[in-house]
């Protein structure tokens, strides 16, 4: 199966794509993108390097996906702010400015269909991370 991240992450049918294996996946490959010396831009130094917030909306086992990005990251040596509810993504956004996080993952699909859900990447300055941020 392949993954594919689209304008702003990836998002696919739940139980179909969007399953926890390939969430675990995806999840890995954003600890390591966040792990490296080259994600917070020179802006953003003073953010802490180690810390990712992660939140969720409402869809069916967004809550249960959070947590398992949340034990990804955390497996990884990061240190995780979870959510501890269901949260727009603007939210989202804020609380990595606000906590000086590296970033945040949010477990959402916009958009798209309930039978989807999605993961997007969010960078140091609270919006979507780069693109050369996400190989």
């Amino acid at each position: 199966v392949s993954i594919q991240f689209g304008t702003d992450g990836w998002r696919a049918v739940i139980g179909d794509t969007f399953t926890f294996g390939n969430l675990r996946l995806v999840s890995q490959a954003i600890a390591d993108a966040v792990t490296s010396p080259d994600w917070l831009d020179e802006e953003h130094q003073n953010h802490d390097p180690n810390l990712m917030v992660v939140g969720y909306d409402t869809r069916f086992l967004s809550d249960r996906f959070a947590r398992e990005v949340a034990r990804v990251l955390a497996g990884n040596g990061i240190k995780v702010y979870l959510a501890h509810a269901d949260a727009p993504t603007p939210a989202i956004s804020y609380s990595v400015k606000h906590l000086k996080a590296a970033g945040a993952v949010m477990i959402t699909a916009s958009h798209n269909a309930p039978r989807y859900n999605g993961v997007k990447i969010k960078a140091a300055y609270g919006g979507s991370a780069q693109p050369s941020q996400c190989r």
